[in-house]
């Protein structure tokens, strides 16, 4: 009788923790398609309103790979520096030589919010100084190479572009 109870009860915990498993998998699977998510807007927003001027730039840093880590969706995104608007890719995937690391260290809720306030900016001097609050207050950390992560940054701006202009 006591072995019967016994299993019953191993098959009560063996349930619970089969669904903590299920539980911890969703979520998992929830902010990898976040960060897919964000790779593919990246890719289309830079295709569609991306500026030419800012992949000129690139110039030397060509082919260096640059990534973003986004703490809150334990997730990467790769960005590989090239010369032509064509050619821009981003991955949801860690970089294999990152000379540059951004990390975005902000709250679940409000990465889209921060992306998208990067992303709007226009690539010029004023634009880069929005940034400067949130590297101060340590929302945004740049380890490695500082002129390779705003080579990035400015190829990603798509705020001097003519649909922001009749606002």
């Amino acid at each position: 009788m006591d072995q019967t109870i016994t299993q019953k009860n191993e098959g009560k915990n063996e349930g619970s923790s089969n669904a903590q498993d299920l539980d911890l998998r969703a979520r998992e699977l929830l902010k990898e398609t976040r960060i897919l998510n964000l790779a593919r807007l990246a890719n289309m927003l830079v295709d569609l309103f991306g500026l030419q001027e800012g992949f000129d730039k690139v110039k030397d840093r060509k082919g260096q790979e640059v990534e973003i880590y986004i703490p809150a969706f334990e997730g990467y995104l790769n960005f590989t520096l090239v010369s032509k608007k064509e050619n821009f890719k981003c991955r949801a995937n860690r970089a294999k030589d990152p000379v540059a690391t951004v990390v975005m260290n902000v709250k679940e809720d409000k990465v889209l919010k921060v992306f998208s306030e990067i992303i709007r900016s226009k690539a010029n001097i004023t634009g880069l100084f929005k940034l400067v609050p949130k590297i101060l207050t340590r929302k945004i950390k740049i380890k490695g190479s500082m002129m390779a992560a705003l080579s990035l940054v400015k190829c990603l701006m798509i705020g001097q572009n003519k649909i922001y202009k009749h606002k």
